[in-house]
Parts: structure tokens; C-alpha cells; sequence
């Protein structure tokens, strides 16, 4: 075929008089009127057989796989017909010559010149404008693909490795469609929690088998590595962006799951949900919209559905402040925070931020408290405790100043309607706070004070941590039992502040998630501010979930690839992007339309 990709002629319109006039460059014969397009119709383009896939690998701008990604160089050319079907993100196969398989996505697009001048002066521009479209054949339509992994057989298992070694230059590429290749070109596991669908660009994957879309899991067995609940869950999205929908869906599959502890035993997982919004509960109460035909798509795919009969909402009774629960049926236990409790962590009963010298002053106040009244002291014994004629004998003695006893007595008033009140102290109930295959939420909603809420729910999370990390728990049965804790609203409880307490509860959380995976604590954060979270406990987190996020600062602190991180704000309702390394490469999934436990106050 002559090489017509350097044809310049153009069609001069005489918009004054109508006519049209041919002009030809010299070199072009002007009295060939045949057009490009019916010369490439004219020639044999077809193969024995059918054609397959989408394109073929181009060496045109060169194929070259490299160490260095910036310096890798792998185009596909698409054919007319397969163009509307490809997208940013699409993966694809293209096969080497020994039946090994290169697993990519796309991600660049464009069209380039290829049999007409595309000069985009004014006449071309009318032109086209008048036209009723262009034909494609004008132009090639190229992918620009990333390597992902080879896809190799060994011992009657398909299995991944890093890409090592460049593909033949117009290899047939197609869609990746078999379950089985992307799974494994993702590193995605056959087995675990499900999360959502495998989906590029708002649209689910989809494949041959039945069904036809793609679920992704998260490990949650030994064989296969830590389950990695025990590695810590971040989940973050704006309002209105389906986080709570999406956490209780997850929240769910974990519920009936057994967890193997280091003496042999496999208990059921608990879950502990703090719940500032007072949705959590519902979780006890089934999903009225959820079909049948649509429970029995979920079984098949082994997806946990219906609500869960031991749900208790554990109701902090403060002041008085009343709990109205009539949206969902789960039992409700009234607790209060006693007095005891700040022995252990003593910034519980501090308001603001305490300067490392007022710390101290507060530790050996408390330490001098304990000592005289033992753990039946009470708040109202305690502010007794800091009478005038101890802050004399102190400052006398010059063991505390002055200043600094008149600073602790303002920073620690305002309690008297939190400790100690009319209900069972939750140390009294650790049975029913913690219970193998149970859900306990604790609602803070119903509550008026902020610094009320932070300390109910520091005080439970702080006791739950203390005991999974102590060498000699008071109490076995946390202990004994695999737990998530969760926390919405995250940023509010574990942010990066320069105070003392501040320190101590980012500290005490730290050292949590670092022995998480040991003492079978899970951490399972939900917020939509993530970059107020503290790094140290941040850090920790293995795995990621990001839907829908408006703020730049929000977007850049979650820490995924920038390929999905330009997709974040345009996320819909259900969208989500998944980090989580030790368990696949970053994806985007699809969570369920249907929340599997009810959700909302209709």
C-alpha cells in the first residue's frame, strides 16, 4: 500500500460561490480521485479464520519492558470496531509465543494521525463540521498498558510473577474475561471477606462464568498469611458517599467467623462498634427491601446477609439524657463509666489540653487518691480529695505548685454527670460487652456534650486495648476472644494533638495496632476526615477503603496510588478504592446496592 500517511491535500471550499476546487502538493496524482479510505477497503485485511481480541501489541513507538516503569513502553493498537468497548483502566492478556500470558490495564488512550493530515485549520475544521462524522480507519486509536504481572502454569495452578520479559511485537491482545486470570493477575484471593465487586470506571467487571462480576476479599485465614482484620481497617469517604452502608456490609461478614487463638481454640469474632450516629444497632434487624431472589444471589456467592440476632446496644447513661431507639429491635443494656476506671488511664477525667507538668500533677493526685480510697473511690470523692488544705500542703511541701493544683482542679470539674452514675458500671458487665459471635454497639448520639461522648468512648476502647495488651489481664474473657473494634467518627477520638493526654491515648492505640495481629485486636476506623487521624496509628493500617472524598487534603493523607486517587471526587454513591498491598494490587470496586442488614430510619 503507498504511503498515504503523508498525504497533505486538502478540499478548498469557495463558501462565496459555492464551487469546490481539488487542489493537489506536487507528487500526488491529481488525477487519482480515489479517496484513502477506499484504498485501505480495497485491501486484504483478513486473517484465516476470525479475527480475536481487541488489537495487537504495536512496535511502532517501540516495546520495551523495563525495571524502571517510567522507561517501559507497551502500545496496543484497537481495532475500529473494539473501541467503543475499551476504557482507562481495562485490563487486558496478550500471550507470549511458550503460552505464558502479560496481564495489563490500560492507561492512556488517544488517537493518532494516520492516513490524513489532522491540521486543524479552518478549513479542516468546517469541514468536519459539516461532515457527519469522520471515519475511524483515518486515524490509529492506541492504548498505552501497564504491566501488571505474568501469568504462568505451574503444577496445574495459574500463578503471577513481576513482569520480566517483553511480548512480541503485534501479539493479539483481547479482554481479560476469565475469572480466574484476573483474580490471579491482581493477586486478588479466591477466599475471605467480601467487599465489593472488581469494577473500572463506576462499571462491575465482567466475565464468562456465573456470575458475571469478579468479588473482592480480604485474606482471612492462617494458611494464607494473617487474617488481615487483625492488620487494621481504614474506611473513608464523605457524607453521602455510602461509608456506613459499606462498614456495615463488611461489619457483617465478620459476625459468625472463627478466629484460631494461640491455645487452640477457634471462638467467634465480637465486634465492638462505637456509633455516634446511632445506626449500628439496626444491624440487629433484617433489611425489609432486600429480595429473595436477591438473598439467594448473595448465598451463592457466600455473602452474610440478614440481620444478627445477638446485637445489644450498650447505652451510656449520662445525666439525664434518654436513649430512644425505636428503629431498630436490638436489646439494650444501660452502663455507666465508674470512677475506678481512671486509674488506669487518668487523662479520662481531664477537659482540654494538660501541659506536661499539669499531667504530672494529675498522675500523683489520682496515685495519692487510689492509695487513700482504694477502686471504691468515686468522682464525687474525688473532688472532696482536692481540698484547699491539700493544695497547701503541697505547695508548702513543694511537690505541686500552687498554680499547677488550682489548674487540675479546673481541668478536671464538669464530670459529675458522666462517672458513677445510676446503672451498672461496665466493669460489672465485660460478659455482655464482649460475647464470641456477638455485636455490641455503643451509641453516643443521645448525648449533648462532646467531651462527654470522647470520654465514654475512650474509656470502653482504652479498657478493651489495656486488657488485650496486659500480661495479666483482669479480664479472661477478652482476653480469650477475637475482637474488632470499631469507631466512627475516628478523627474525632485518635487525632494528632500536642497535649499530654493527647500522647497517651495516641501511644496507648499505637502499640494496639502494632501487637493487633498477635493478641487477635482488630482496629476498624471509619471517618471522613482521615487526614486528622494521628500518622503513628495510621501507619498501621493495612488496609484501605476510600469512596467518595471532596477535600484534597482528605484525598492525598489516604496514601493510594495517584492513578486512583485522581478518581476519588468523582466517585458515586458506592465506589470505592481499595489499598491494601499485602492482599492485592490497588483496585477500584463496587460495594453491594443493598445494604445486607437494615439501614436508615424509615
Amino acid at each position: 500500500m503507498p504511503d498515504i500517511g503523508d498525504f497533505t491535500g486538502f478540499q478548498q471550499d469557495d463558501t462565496e460561490n459555492g464551487n469546490t476546487n481539488n487542489t493537489t502538493q506536487t507528487g500526488t496524482d491529481s488525477t487519482d480521485t480515489t479517496s484513502d479510505a477506499d484504498d485501505f477497503d480495497r485491501m486484504d485485511v483478513s486473517l484465516v479464520g476470525s479475527d480475536q481480541g481487541i488489537g495487537i501489541l504495536s512496535a511502532s513507538e517501540g516495546l520495551r519492558i523495563d525495571e524502571e516503569v517510567d522507561n517501559t513502553s507497551l502500545h496496543a493498537y484497537i481495532t475500529v470496531e473494539n473501541r467503543r468497548s475499551v476504557r482507562i483502566g481495562t485490563y487486558l492478556i496478550a500471550s507470549y509465543p511458550d503460552g505464558e500470558r502479560l496481564f495489563a490495564r490500560i492507561t492512556a488512550l488517544e488517537y493518532a494521525q494516520e492516513f490524513r493530515s489532522d491540521d486543524a485549520n479552518e478549513i479542516h475544521a468546517r469541514r468536519a463540521m459539516r461532515s457527519q462524522g469522520i471515519d475511524e480507519h483515518d486515524y490509529k486509536f492506541i492504548a498505552t498498558l501497564e504491566p501488571v504481572a505474568v501469568l504462568y502454569e505451574e503444577g496445574g495452578e495459574l500463578k503471577r510473577r513481576m513482569t520480566d520479559r517483553v511480548p512480541v511485537p503485534e501479539t493479539i491482545v483481547r479482554s481479560a474475561t476469565d475469572t480466574e486470570e484476573i483474580k490471579t493477575g491482581l493477586k486478588i484471593p479466591d477466599d475471605g471477606i467480601f467487599l465489593g465487586h472488581l469494577a473500572v470506571g463506576g462499571q462491575r467487571v465482567k466475565t464468562a462464568a456465573q456470575p458475571p462480576t469478579i468479588d473482592y476479599r480480604l485474606k482471612d485465614d492462617y494458611e494464607a498469611g494473617d487474617p488481615l482484620v487483625f492488620r487494621h481497617t481504614l474506611i473513608a469517604g464523605g457524607t453521602g458517599s455510602g461509608k456506613t452502608h459499606g462498614a456495615k456490609n463488611i461489619l457483617r461478614q465478620y459476625l459468625g467467623r472463627r478466629y484460631e487463638m494461640d491455645d487452640g481454640r477457634s471462638p467467634q469474632m465480637a465486634v465492638v462498634q462505637f456509633d455516634p450516629q446511632d445506626e449500628y444497632a439496626q444491624m440487629h434487624d433484617d433489611n425489609a427491601d432486600l429480595d429473595a431472589d436477591t438473598a439467594r444471589q448473595y448465598e451463592r456467592e457466600g455473602i452474610a446477609h440478614g440481620g444478627h440476632d445477638d446485637t445489644i446496644a450498650f447505652v451510656p447513661k449520662v445525666g439525664n439524657a434518654s436513649y430512644a431507639a425505636n428503629h431498630h429491635r436490638a436489646e439494650q443494656v444501660e452502663f455507666t463509666i465508674p470512677f475506678s476506671m481512671v486509674k488506669d488511664n487518668k487523662w479520662l477525667v481531664a477537659r482540654g489540653g494538660l501541659n506536661d507538668n499539669q499531667y504530672n500533677a494529675i498522675t500523683e493526685l489520682l496515685d495519692r487518691f487510689f492509695r487513700q480510697y482504694g477502686d471504691a473511690g468515686t468522682y464525687k470523692d474525688f473532688r472532696s480529695f482536692l481540698s484547699p488544705g491539700l493544695r497547701e500542703e503541697l505547695s508548702e511541701s513543694g511537690q505541686i505548685h500552687e498554680a499547677t493544683f488550682n489548674a487540675v482542679l479546673r481541668r478536671t470539674g464538669g464530670f459529675s454527670d458522666l462517672f458513677d452514675q445510676d446503672a451498672t458500671p461496665v466493669t460489672d458487665l465485660i460478659h455482655e460487652l464482649v460475647r464470641p459471635g456477638g455485636l455490641t454497639v455503643v451509641p453516643t448520639y443521645h448525648l449533648n456534650s462532646s467531651r462527654n461522648k470522647e470520654t465514654i468512648v475512650l474509656a470502653l476502647s482504652s479498657l478493651l486495648v489495656d486488657q488485650k495488651l496486659s500480661n495479666d489481664p483482669k479480664y479472661e474473657r477478652i482476653e480469650e476472644t477475637p475482637l474488632i473494634v470499631g469507631m466512627d467518627e475516628a478523627h474525632n477520638f485518635l487525632t494528632d494533638a500536642e497535649s499530654a493526654q493527647a500522647r497517651k491515648v495516641i501511644g496507648k492505640f499505637t502499640e494496639a495496632a502494632k501487637q493487633g495481629r498477635k493478641e487477635r485486636l482488630g482496629l476498624f476506623l471509619i471517618t471522613q476526615d482521615p487526614q486528622d487521624i494521628a500518622d503513628p496509628v495510621f501507619k498501621q493500617v493495612n488496609t484501605t477503603v476510600v469512596l467518595n472524598l471532596g477535600d484534597e487534603d482528605a484525598i492525598q493523607s489516604v496514601n493510594i496510588p495517584s492513578t486512583l486517587e485522581s478518581k476519588v471526587p468523582y466517585m458515586e454513591k458506592g465506589q470505592m478504592v481499595v489499598y491494601s498491598p499485602d492482599n492485592s494490587e490497588p483496585v477500584e470496586i463496587i460495594g453491594l446496592s443493598n445494604c445486607v442488614t437494615r439501614h436508615g430510619r424509615e
